[in-house]
């Protein structure tokens, strides 16, 4: 298989788009989850989190979890609410929120690539959120969460995409969240040999969120041994999608008093108080804020290293200078004093957790580029935890690759 290939794809059939479409499965809370489905009998939240259709306290990874959620995708199927292709097509997939924009193409992506590193990741998965992935591709026998994919942009792909969001899209819905999706499948056999020899000659994909999926993807794919049958995934070029922050809040000062962690701060590089909220402007640059008060940090220029794709990271920088050595936070992965707040809430959310008391501070980053993810993957590294939020994201259930 080469890098992607058209697949027939399972969708809303017309006119039910609007029905069906659904945030992604891990943006939310169950009590958010059943909020959602409530009058809402063809919402893919009944298949992608079918725990909201099962009495409240059931464990969400119960196999009666997934037995409901494949229960609930043969029904949207047999009543004609979920409909096949009848011949393998890609999709131009359109995400517009306010003056952004961002087009992509939807394709089943190779699992080759992806384990010989030409589709390339950047963080670690955790065991459990990966069983869970696999059990409920398992349980569907189809992926339906796309896993979000950056290339570099390229002036072939950008007069392609073009050339085919010319006319009408087939779906054009605008979800509860003001987000509207647009998808124009393709389905000119011309035209799907002419888009995979222009992805074909990109050097490497990279993965920008959903690394659990395809990594559960991979491992279905190697169980089924009937070969490579790829994976769900949208692909932006790097220069579209829009990286919001993704900040820090921690629980406590440790040993420190406040005086005394400002005095800390100041000796990392310029520290000074901000009358409104300190949004980083540049790389090396936070914000902190303290109850009734925001500083603006700006490292000394030595403390960032020019050569190290990941040390240089502003959620390396935290991490390496503030977080271990002053907090004590050494596993930012499991350490119950820090909680992490994508950019999308907004800085006065940071305050209003520290100013209720249930945090002692906060500290906003400047976002990380979509250059930079891509720097780490082909250095072979992985980020910090919580590094990139991308905003505005795919929805479920407007597209799935089914596997039989």
């Amino acid at each position: 298989m080469s890098l992607i290939r058209p697949f027939r794809a399972l969708r809303p059939a017309p006119g039910r788009a609007a029905e069906v479409l659904a945030p992604p499965y891990d943006v939310m809370s169950e009590a958010e989850a059943r909020a959602m489905v409530a009058g809402r009998p063809w919402s893919f939240l009944h298949i992608s989190r079918a725990e909201v259709d099962l009495p409240l306290g059931t464990d969400p990874h119960h196999p009666t979890v997934y037995a409901q959620a494949r229960a609930t995708l043969d029904r949207l199927r047999r009543e004609g609410i979920l409909v096949s292709d009848a011949l393998p097509s890609f999709s131009l997939y359109r995400l517009s929120l306010g003056d952004h924009q961002q087009t992509g193409l939807v394709a089943a992506a190779s699992v080759r690539a992806y384990v010989e590193g030409r589709i390339r990741r950047h963080e670690l998965t955790r065991p459990e959120k990966e069983d869970d992935r696999v059990r409920q591709i398992e349980a569907l026998s189809a992926q339906t969460g796309p896993v979000f994919l950056l290339h570099r942009a390229s002036e072939r792909i950008a007069a392609l995409l073009a050339h085919c969001a010319q006319g009408a899209p087939e779906i054009d819905v605008t979800a509860p969240d003001g987000v509207r999706h647009q998808l124009w499948p393709l389905r000119f056999p011309e035209l799907l040999e002419e888009l995979g020899a222009a992805y074909e000659s990109l050097d490497a994909l990279y993965i920008a969120d959903g690394h659990h999926r395809a990594a559960a993807a991979a491992r279905v794919s190697k169980s089924l041994g009937r070969g490579d049958r790829g994976f769900l995934a949208v692909l932006f070029p790097h220069d579209q999608p829009r990286v919001l922050d993704y900040n820090r809040l921690v629980r406590e000062l440790g040993a420190l008093d406040r005086a005394t962690f400002l005095a800390r701060l100041a000796e990392l590089g310029k520290l000074a108080p901000e009358p409104g909220a300190a949004r980083p402007a540049a790389l090396g640059e936070f914000g902190l804020y303290l109850p009734g008060q925001w500083y603006r940090l700006r490292l000394d220029a030595a403390r960032i290293p020019a050569d190290d794709p990941v040390g240089r990271l502003d959620a390396s920088l935290l991490q390496g200078l503030v977080l271990g050595p002053l907090l004590g936070i050494e596993d930012p992965r499991r350490d119950r004093r820090i909680d992490f707040v994508g950019g999308s809430r907004g800085l006065e959310a940071l305050a209003a957790r520290v100013d209720s008391g249930e945090m002692a501070a906060a500290f906003a980053l400047h976002p990380t580029s979509a250059e930079a993810l891509m720097a780490v993957a082909d250095a072979g590294a992985l980020m910090p935890p919580k590094s990139t939020w991308f905003e505005p994201k795919l929805a479920d259930g407007l597209v799935s690759l089914v596997l039989d």
